[in-house]
């Protein structure tokens, strides 16, 4: 079946650590010249997905935080914010964060933490530092049913039913007539797993294989090889998925 519709993680997905480069472009110039939108699904802050929106004029639709948050540009620029959320869950948020703070007083959160409405990052450099910690600060999160998941870059948590797969399924029968069967997803990270799960064709970039001994749910494709890595491997099979 034709594919209408590509989604994309973000992170070692459409990067190289967490900078966007001339591939990305090249992807994003691919997509344009078949006519199928890109809509990136990241576990970045809604600020981010602000951002991406107001500079890569391709991109109309961004599912930022986890699936916390999607965000658009209508036909005039103006950028619009829908809560994928019951709207009680950001406050329980902040009161989980509080406490969080009570107990680890040298918690490093994400530079973009003050742009997330849905969810928290913490950086995971800093929670991988000391494992009694990290075991210590999810056993938390399970305790106080705070949700959490490993992105290549942060540790997220949130409450509330969030998923990258919830919103997309929304996303789909909200704003597209596409089927699942007529779309592409791109990942490389644990909380990627969701999609992988539900979509007849989801592709993990090379570089999954750091965590893949992890997922229970895998890609239907998985690439191998230096040359497939993050934004490399996307632009590889679009190339050769869009003949």
């Amino acid at each position: 079946m034709k594919t209408r519709l590509v989604f994309s993680d973000l992170d070692g997905t459409l990067t190289h650590g967490v900078e966007l480069g001339p591939v990305f472009f090249d992807s994003i110039s691919l997509l344009e010249k078949q006519n199928i939108p890109l809509v990136i699904v990241t576990g970045r802050s809604k600020s981010w997905a602000h951002f991406l929106l107001t500079h890569v004029p391709y991109l109309k639709h961004i599912i930022s935080e986890g699936g916390g948050n999607l965000s658009w540009r209508d036909e005039e620029g103006a950028l619009h914010d829908k809560l994928l959320v019951d709207a009680r869950e950001p406050m329980r948020l902040i009161e989980a964060t509080n406490k969080l703070y009570e107990s680890f007083e040298d918690l490093e959160l994400s530079a973009d933490s003050f742009g997330r409405e849905t969810d928290r990052a913490i950086e995971l450099g800093w929670l991988k530092s000391d494992p009694a910690r990290e075991k210590q600060i999810k056993d938390f999160f399970d305790k106080e049913n705070v949700s959490w998941s490993e992105s290549s870059v942060h540790l997220n948590y949130w409450c509330g039913d969030i998923s990258k797969y919830t919103a997309v399924s929304y996303f789909l029968k909200a704003h597209t007539d596409c089927s699942e069967d007529e779309c592409l997803y791109f990942g490389d990270a644990l909380n990627d797993e969701s999609m992988f799960k539900h979509f007849p064709l989801s592709v993990g970039v090379s570089n999954i294989k750091d965590v893949l001994d992890k997922f229970k749910f895998k890609p239907s494709v998985i690439l191998e090889g230096a040359e497939n890595e993050g934004p490399y491997g996307v632009y590889n099979y679009l190339s050769n998925h869009l003949k």
